[in-house]
């Protein structure tokens, strides 16, 4: 099922044609910290959807700078820059499949079990595979750093973990935890000091090295806030529009964020102190989860942030079966896109319900043989 999906073009989701563009915009000089897509023009741009137009990129210099190597080698091609996207996703997926199972059985899980949950689900073939997402880089060496860091390799862990976070920020929360891994392997209360600063050291060296050879500044931190839609399904975008909608504020919106992020803080906290108690990569997968639910933006695949940790540190039981339940949920209910639903999405979806009701009353309704006549 992989081939067709790594093959075909992209499926709900047009992102692929943000990052070629960017690549470009890197290779050419631009500013993608400060313009969208839309400043640089061509015909890698007129395929970004008009929502990221003007939008400069969230996305770290590690991924810039593949997107830069993948623009440049797919020169005027969209095809075949869309092609190479789509194989460095794959590729991203290899790392994770070939790392889940070696820190599943270190952090005391099946590895069979978390093969299953954290890389043969739908949301990975769909929206990694088939949508091209850069996640896929993110996570695969989110959970390469981990593997190294449990396999006491923690400074090659730290230094993955960092590319992963310069993809996309949020994964910066596992340096935290990549920390106390090296600290609890190093012993003695000063060591544990000490490996606290040398990691902090090489996600540093890691950013400043992968920063100079990319070229792009550190414009990342500041985009971080970048638009959000404001018709996004996020809980947080949702109680906003809600509270919006009662007391007739424009700022509702904005509020609610700030809400969430708070309770994000909150949650990072509390695993922090109990990490000793439920282990730091499943301490990593419930602060990437608290992230995602309590963040300002939610598509589906960003569940797989948390859930590819989870999936190898989280203890049979009620975890592990919500998990499984919310990614089989996103991957039906909520639109692939992450958008809201349109009047022509409803539309379609009560036609075909219709259609599909009226063609298995067809099949399953006898039919009935009119007698012959003695």
């Amino acid at each position: 099922m992989v081939g067709p999906a790594a093959a075909g073009s992209p499926l709900f989701s047009r992102d692929v044609y943000s990052y070629l563009a960017q690549g470009a915009m890197v290779g050419a000089g631009f500013d993608v910290y400060e313009h969208g897509p839309a400043y640089y023009g061509g015909p890698v741009a007129a395929e970004v959807p008009a929502i990221w137009q003007h939008t400069p990129t969230p996305y770290g210099p590690f991924f810039l700078l593949v997107a830069t190597g993948v623009a440049a080698a797919a020169g005027a091609h969209l095809a075949a820059g869309v092609l190479g996207m789509r194989l460095v996703a794959v590729l991203g997926v290899v790392l994770l499949t070939a790392a889940l199972p070696g820190l599943a059985r270190r952090c005391g899980v099946d590895p069979a079990a978390a093969l299953w949950l954290g890389a043969l689900n739908p949301l990975v073939l769909a929206h990694l595979v088939a949508g091209a997402h850069n996640d896929a880089i993110m996570v695969g060496l989110l959970v390469a750093g981990l593997a190294a860091a449990v396999a006491r390799r923690p400074a090659l862990g730290a230094a993955l973990v960092a590319l992963a976070a310069l993809v996309k920020a949020p994964a910066a929360i596992a340096l935290l935890f990549i920390a106390t891994i090296w600290a609890d392997q190093t012993g003695g209360r000063w060591r544990r000091v000490r490996t606290m600063f040398y990691s902090a050291a090489v996600a540093a060296a890691t950013t400043v090295v992968v920063t100079a050879v990319a070229g792009t500044g550190y414009g990342w931190i500041r985009a971080l806030d970048t638009p959000v839609s404001t018709e996004n399904w996020s809980p947080m975008s949702v109680l906003g529009r809600l509270t919006g909608e009662i007391l007739g504020t424009a700022h509702a919106v904005p509020m609610w964020r700030w809400i969430g992020l708070g309770a994000a803080v909150v949650a990072g906290a509390i695993l922090w102190l109990r990490r000793t108690h439920i282990g730091p990569v499943y301490a990593v997968g419930l602060g990437l989860g608290a992230i995602v639910l309590f963040g300002p933006a939610l598509r589906p695949w960003y569940l797989l942030w948390a859930l590819v940790p989870l999936a190898a540190a989280a203890p049979d039981g009620h975890v592990r079966r919500v998990a499984a339940v919310a990614c089989a949920a996103l991957a039906v209910v909520v639109l692939p896109s992450g958008f809201a639903f349109g009047a022509e999405q409803v539309a379609q979806a009560i036609f075909g319900c219709v259609l599909a009701a009226g063609l298995a009353a067809a099949v399953l309704t006898p039919s009935r043989v009119p007698a012959v006549a003695r």
